[in-house]
């Protein structure tokens, strides 16, 4: 999968548990199958990021690229819950409030994840039922 996919693209913090267990939660409601994954960690990931012009360490951001366009913080996650459909696209309507409140709630959780979810040493290894959902 590429950059120019239909699929738009979750890119995480492999060793984060907080990260994990939200794709984890997004792969069992994304019932379309439409999302694909790299955690940041991956050369896929850094190839995307390359492409997009990103240079900084972003591991404290959650990025979606979709339709050809990255997206950060808390516009991705909402862009995201509006793509799983049904009453998870509701939380699409946070978009209403400014960004500015919106990405200092972002990163105020994703100061504490580690403190409060805990990291692996490793990044998460998909199981064979969605591993061809992970980019390699």
């Amino acid at each position: 999968m590429t950059e120019g996919s239909p699929h738009p693209i979750v890119i995480f913090d492999g060793v984060c548990n907080y990260c994990s267990s939200v794709v984890a939660f997004i792969i069992k409601r994304d019932t379309r199958g439409i999302f694909r994954f790299a955690p940041f960690q991956s050369e896929s990931a850094k190839s995307l990021l390359e492409k997009h012009g990103v240079r900084e360490n972003y591991l404290d951001s959650f990025i979606l690229i979709e339709d050809g366009k990255l997206y950060t913080k808390s516009e991705a996650a909402l862009r995201l819950w509006r793509r799983l459909g049904g009453l998870w696209s509701i939380a699409y309507a946070f978009i209403a409030v400014p960004a500015f409140v919106r990405d200092a709630v972002y990163d105020f959780i994703a100061r504490n994840r580690y403190k409060w979810f805990g990291k692996k040493d490793e990044c998460m290894i998909p199981g064979p039922e969605v591993r061809e959902r992970f980019l390699e």
